[in-house]
């Protein structure tokens, strides 16, 4: 007899009523300011992952011993941002509510913000560890306060001082550099200081936004805003597994954008870093 074919990520094809952590993409990149195509990466990147092992040698741990559910790609509006991005909180806010741990797909940067939105209702103390190569602390975009560059903002006005720990930047508008001084804490260039904040948030509820434009193009080209001068694989793995000691209630991966890297590499290096945070956070 036939069954349903329903693509999903490897390893993660649990039952939902068994899972204790809930995979879904949110195919958004209608504020891309530069090279569009981040709304294809979720799919992709399902697509893409049988070509990687569940097992992991860098942790000796494997996809199929943990209790993920993919979910697949919500439906998202095409062409009302703010509808699209109630749309993504409604839905996390449901996994909250049935015990599930978020963690989403993007889509570009901004998809992001309803899930720190949803997690704040249910965490007063919510913190954000947010890696990436551009600040995103603009208050408007080209007049637009809901961007993929103002993503850390909003989320600030959620959260308010002290909350936001960004690692890798290395762009941003002067002004976001000046007035984050006051605001939240950034690491420019690297993960310097990441076990020291690791210590400092100690049990505090932690969502974890990672940025793959962090990387360095020459070993990720495959994304929306390339910037020069990022980090290696090794590093950001190993930053993923200083965390796994930390209390994350969610985390995200966003900004690949596989029509710029028709060679595949991009999407390969994501499906593998996935697997590294879904073992870091799942087990």
């Amino acid at each position: 007899m036939l069954s349903s074919n329903i693509e999903t990520f490897i390893g993660c094809d649990k039952p939902y009523n068994k899972a204790k952590h809930v995979l879904f993409g949110a195919p958004f990149d209608s504020t891309t300011s530069y090279r569009p195509g981040a709304r294809f990466a979720s799919k992709t990147m399902r697509a893409e992952s049988y070509g990687i092992e569940t097992y992991s040698p860098y942790q000796n741990k494997d996809l199929e011993d943990t209790k993920v559910f993919d979910a697949g790609d919500l439906e998202l509006c095409i062409g009302d941002t703010k509808m699209a991005l109630d749309q993504i909180e409604a839905f996390v806010a449901g996994l909250i509510k049935d015990n599930k741990r978020p963690i989403m797909l993007g889509g570009e940067h901004l998809v992001t913000l309803p899930a720190i939105s949803a997690l704040s209702k249910r965490y007063d103390d919510l913190h954000v560890i947010h890696f990436d190569a551009h600040a995103d602390l603009r208050d408007d975009y080209l007049g637009a306060k809901l961007s993929h560059a103002t993503v850390m903002h909003r989320a600030w006005d959620l959260l308010g001082d002290n909350r936001i720990y960004q690692y890798g930047i290395r762009s941003g508008d002067k002004s976001e550099f000046l007035w984050g001084k006051g605001h939240v804490y950034t690491q420019k260039f690297g993960f310097d200081g990441l076990e020291d904040t690791i210590t400092r948030l100690k049990d505090k509820p932690i969502y974890l936004t990672l940025d793959l434009d962090v990387l360095d193009p020459s070993v990720f080209p495959g994304t929306g805003t390339p910037e020069a001068g990022g980090v290696s694989f090794n590093e950001l793995l190993n930053a993923i597994m200083q965390l796994s000691n930390a209390n994350i209630v969610g985390f995200d991966m966003v900004e690949l954008s596989p029509p710029y890297d028709p060679s595949g590499i991009s999407t390969a290096t994501a499906c593998k870093l996935l697997r590294e945070m879904l073992l870091s956070f799942s087990i």
